[in-house]
C-alpha cells in the first residue's frame, strides 16, 4: 500500500547553515548588511534572491552569491491580511564582492508628452 498523503520532508534553505560570528565588529568592518525577504534562485543555486520590500508595488530585488553570504538574521516576520507569513532577514554580504540589484518594470508609452 502506497501512502499518498504523507507530508514531504522540508527542504533545507541555504542561508540556515550560517553561524553566529564571533565577533560582531569585525562583521561590521568587513561586511554590508541588506534586510528583506530572501528567496531561492529560480534556476542558480549558488544564489539568493532578497526582495526588498515584498508589499510595495514597486518591486526590487537584490541577488548575491550565497558563498558571499557570512551571516543571516532572522527579523520580525509580516504578516499579510490573509495571515500568511512572510519572513524578513538581513543578510551580512562580504565587502567588494559583487551583487546585483534589479527593479523590473514594464515597457509602455507615457501618456502625457513630455
Amino acid at each position: 500500500m502506497v501512502l499518498r498523503n504523507f507530508p514531504e520532508a522540508v527542504k533545507e534553505f541555504a542561508i540556515q547553515t550560517y553561524q553566529k560570528p564571533k565577533d560582531e565588529q569585525d562583521l561590521r568592518l568587513t561586511h554590508v548588511s541588506f534586510s528583506g525577504t530572501p528567496q531561492k534562485h529560480p534556476y542558480n543555486p549558488d544564489k539568493v534572491i532578497l526582495v526588498i520590500d515584498p508589499y510595495s508595488s514597486n518591486v526590487s530585488y537584490y541577488e548575491f552569491l550565497t558563498r558571499d553570504i557570512s551571516f543571516v538574521e532572522e527579523l520580525s516576520n509580516l504578516v499579510d491580511s490573509t495571515g500568511r507569513i512572510i519572513p524578513l532577514m538581513r543578510l551580512w554580504v562580504k565587502k567588494k564582492s559583487i551583487g546585483t540589484r534589479s527593479t523590473p518594470f514594464v515597457v509602455a508609452d507615457t501618456n502625457q508628452p513630455l
